[in-house]
């Protein structure tokens, strides 16, 4: 029997080539080896968003996406997470096992408290619960995550062990698998790249786009003029060719290095780069929008499938708890 898999990814805009690196491209290598059940959560995109007015169409756009980069409905159970209302009732049942405490000392969670100060919400606290029934919901027993959510998977595991210990063994303790691109550096050559730092290039951006972003993007900060030598292992641009023309990076190094290669020169060879490996998944991306039902038929009949997950895992953690 395979192991069955989850992973969710919060519709906060398109996804993007860190996303995409990150964590969907495992997703859709691991279609043949698991039983995956993968999630746009909705809800966990309310924690930070306080204008909600773009959110039913962003959740449609990464659907989109997540079609055209290869996830199959016929291998996958692909939904919306408010579409399975039994995720928040989890939620709160889980919460009644989950000290604060543990919440407090997320680093995300401080993180986040200094992002949005003006907007300190339950549901940002509660984050890591939420995520843990999520999970535990439909008994996944392997989390393919970027290492920014590696606390949070361990804190899920940690509800785990104490819900299993104080009403008896009902879910099994999640396991997180990282991509060969843990976390992809932002184009600023700072933070990870990220919708909310516009550091970032989505895979639906037409290459003129593409190419812009690219060539905006930070590269050594030392290198002030072409004719000063550079350092590749600090520059962001040179991570990403590791990526997209890894045949090249042994030469594309030694150029920098004697300052016979320009930082123009070498964004715009990525920015090629980049956008041929894009173009077979754009091409399927604008074939799968012009069809919106069956975009609404995945949706539903994804929904469907994972409540009939879902209401069983509920019934058997309403036993336990002595709620039937």
């Amino acid at each position: 029997m395979k192991k069955r898999v989850f992973s969710g990814i919060r519709p906060t805009g398109r996804i993007h080539l860190g996303n995409y690196l990150g964590a969907v491209q495992n997703y859709v290598a691991m279609q043949d080896e698991f039983e995956c059940v993968y999630c746009v959560v909705d809800i966990h995109a309310l924690t930070t968003l306080e204008d909600t007015h773009l959110l039913q169409e962003n959740i449609r756009e990464q659907v989109i996406d997540l079609l055209a980069a290869g996830l199959d409905p016929s291998k996958c159970t692909l939904f919306v997470q408010s579409h399975v209302p039994e995720v928040t009732e989890l939620f709160t049942l889980l919460g009644m096992a989950t000290p604060l405490s543990w919440l407090l000392r997320v680093p995300t969670f401080k993180e986040k408290v200094k992002q949005q100060p003006q907007n300190v919400n339950y549901g940002l606290v509660g984050y890591p619960v939420l995520m843990t029934a999520d999970i535990v919901l439909y008994k996944a027993e392997v989390v393919p995550v970027g290492e920014d959510q590696l606390p949070h998977l361990e804190l899920a595991r940690e509800i785990v062990r104490r819900f299993n210990d104080i009403f008896g063994e009902t879910f099994p303790e999640p396991k997180g698998r990282l991509t060969s691109v843990p976390m992809v550096v932002g184009l600023d050559g700072r933070d990870k790249m990220s919708k909310s730092l516009n550091n970032h290039i989505e895979l639906a951006a037409t290459p003129e786009e593409t190419m812009k972003k690219v060539m905006s993007a930070v590269t050594d900060p030392a290198r002030m003029r072409r004719a000063d030598p550079g350092h590749p292992e600090v520059c962001n641009i040179y991570k990403l060719h590791k990526t997209f023309t890894p045949s090249a990076v042994d030469e594309i190094a030694q150029g920098c290095r004697t300052a016979s290669r320009g930082c123009v020169e070498c964004k715009k060879e990525l920015g090629n780069a980049i956008n041929e490996y894009l173009a077979p998944l754009r091409a399927r991306r604008a074939e799968i929008a012009k069809d919106q039902a069956y975009l609404d038929r995945v949706i539903k009949e994804g929904a469907e499938k994972a409540r009939a997950i879902a209401k069983v895992t509920m019934v058997e953690v309403k036993r336990r708890m002595g709620l039937l």
